[in-house]
């Protein structure tokens, strides 16, 4: 009996893998995600808009603060928020550096530090891992996205990665798992995706 053709096994293993995420609602949870994410962008659009034609130009207000704080302040800041439950939105930072000289430069600056501040997000996780009353009281209040990485792992990785989730809630919690460091940091390059994408349709950086 000869052996099945390896790619039979490996459209065998895709099918489960389709049928397993099919069955365990993962579909249907990028589904919503991607719906949820949408209304909140269109507003901060919208509201982008209205602010900026009403009262403060954008343009002006960047302005000041480029020549007011130094980069290296405002990217202090923004590393921060991206390491502690992303505080900040980091869609600020990328209008941000649309006013800079060289925007690729610092938008390229802030995808690094947000995937820096997603490994540091995870170790926290770890180290919270080795701390049964606070790995307790967090594994309650973080039980929607710790049930969620047990069940799909990496592709909730990219999902944060990806879409306007705290990727900083998403990386703590593959910590809290124990998750794969290597496959953890293989599907966060993804956020570097995140912040080209949304500087180029959003704020037409390039």
């Amino acid at each position: 009996m000869s052996p099945m053709p390896k790619q039979s096994v490996k459209k065998s293993r895709i099918r489960l893998l389709h049928q397993y995420y099919s069955y365990t609602g993962f579909y249907s949870f990028v589904k919503s995600s991607i719906g949820k994410a949408i209304i909140p962008i269109v507003v901060f659009i919208v509201s982008l808009w209205i602010i900026h034609a009403f009262v403060i130009d954008f343009d002006d207000l960047f302005t000041s603060i480029t020549t007011t704080y130094s980069p290296i302040a405002i990217l202090t800041v923004f590393f921060a928020s991206e390491s502690l439950l992303g505080l900040i939105p980091p869609e600020i930072f990328i209008a941000w550096a649309d006013k800079t000289q060289t925007p690729l430069l610092y938008l390229s600056l802030l995808a690094a530090l947000s995937y820096s501040g997603g490994i540091i997000s995870y170790f926290i996780g770890r180290g919270i891992a080795k701390m049964p009353a606070v790995y307790q009281y967090l594994e309650l209040k973080m039980y929607k996205h710790v049930k969620m990485i047990r069940k799909w792992g990496g592709f909730l990785i990219v999902v944060g990665a990806l879409l306007p989730i705290p990727f900083s809630l998403t990386s703590i919690a593959a910590g809290l798992i124990q998750y794969d460091f290597k496959h953890y940091l293989l599907f966060g390059l993804l956020r570097f995706v995140r912040f080209y994408l949304y500087a180029v349709v959003i704020f037409n950086v390039f």
